[in-house]
């Protein structure tokens, strides 16, 4: 279970694992949009830990894990990180491995939020880009250098007077707010991507106007939002405006965060779910269209990171497990 240095040891890993691994193209990065979870026991961790310990020093563990490649770094949604706090989880992982990190809410709610999340005030930082600069982008990839991945801007559920319109003028302020942002930090370039949580935005304006500011769409499989398959048109829309053929080629790189299983809702799914170590409620459909949506991306020559949560399905490594064994056919 642990070493001496107090350092979290990783589950045993059986052949069948291995050889999936093998298998499952380098440039396919599955993970899990955190890491802290005790119930991940003989899944990814090799004894009995707590939360703390696993938040504190599970991370080393978790990226010598075959199939997981990325991991979310949700703490940075609550509160700004600064890039000694990046820099440390750079420290943990191997050079191939690429985090997918989330910008604060500070920058993507348009509201200020009581304790229990009820809109308190409008949010003056909201879709402020020399906040978000200064706050997350810059720390966030001085920090992780090499190993960063995706920035995900995710807007949370928007006001109806924000979309009354269609969103007009709300998406002018997005396209402005990402055309605003760096496209290259010390050598590097940064990868952004936006979230969605409120349906009626994604329409064709929204989607030029991704295009057009160079960020991708990142699939946002929640209750909340249309099946992974319509936002995968949404996506095809967006990189291959007048093709109408089979092949369509990804122009970026795929970026998805399978969030929540539909109908359920948050606290519902984490009291059904816990300990997080079974999958209790497979989505053949959902896992059906990003296996599909994994080929697109190796045949367009572009990396995909696929991030899921406990939520999903029961337990995030094992939907990760059942994503690579669709993707390579196993």
């Amino acid at each position: 279970p642990r070493t001496p240095s107090g350092a979290v040891e990783t589950a045993p890993v059986d052949d069948e694992l291995l050889r999936l691994g093998r298998r499952l193209p380098p440039s396919i990065r599955l993970g899990t949009s955190s890491w802290s979870f005790p119930g991940w026991q003989r899944i990814v961790y090799g004894g009995e830990y707590s939360e703390a310990q696993l938040a504190r020093a599970g991370l080393s563990a978790y990226s010598r894990h075959p199939l997981l490649r990325t991991v979310g770094i949700d703490r940075g949604y609550y509160q700004p990180l600064a890039r000694g706090q990046y820099e440390a989880y750079a420290r943990q992982v191997p050079e191939q491995f690429r985090f997918l990190v989330k910008a604060p809410s500070s920058i993507t709610d348009a509201l200020l939020r009581g304790e229990r999340g009820q809109p308190a005030a409008d949010n003056p930082s909201f879709l402020d880009s020399g906040f978000a600069i200064e706050r997350f982008v810059v720390p966030a990839m001085q920090g992780l250098g090499e190993r960063a991945g995706p920035l995900v801007f995710q807007l949370s559920p928007l006001p109806r007077r924000l979309t009354a319109d269609g969103g007009h003028e709300l998406i002018e302020r997005i396209g402005a707010f990402l055309a605003a942002l760096p496209r290259e930090i010390e050598g590097a370039t940064p990868l952004y991507a936006l979230e969605l949580r409120t349906a009626e935005l994604l329409t064709p304006r929204f989607v030029r106007m991704l295009r057009e500011a160079g960020c991708r769409l990142c699939l946002s499989i929640h209750p909340s939002m249309p099946t992974a398959a319509r936002q995968a048109a949404a996506l095809r829309a967006m990189d291959a405006p007048n093709d109408e053929g089979e092949d369509w080629q990804l122009k970026g790189p795929l970026v998805v965060r399978w969030s929540l299983h539909a109908g359920l809702r948050y606290e519902d799914a984490k009291n059904r779910y816990a300990p997080f170590d079974r999958l209790l409620d497979a989505d053949l459909i959902t896992r059906g269209t990003l296996a599909h949506l994994a080929h697109v991306a190796i045949r367009s020559h572009q990396p995909a990171f696929i991030v899921a949560n406990n939520k999903a399905e029961g337990s995030a490594p094992l939907t990760c497990i059942e994503l690579a064994r669709a993707i390579v056919g196993q």
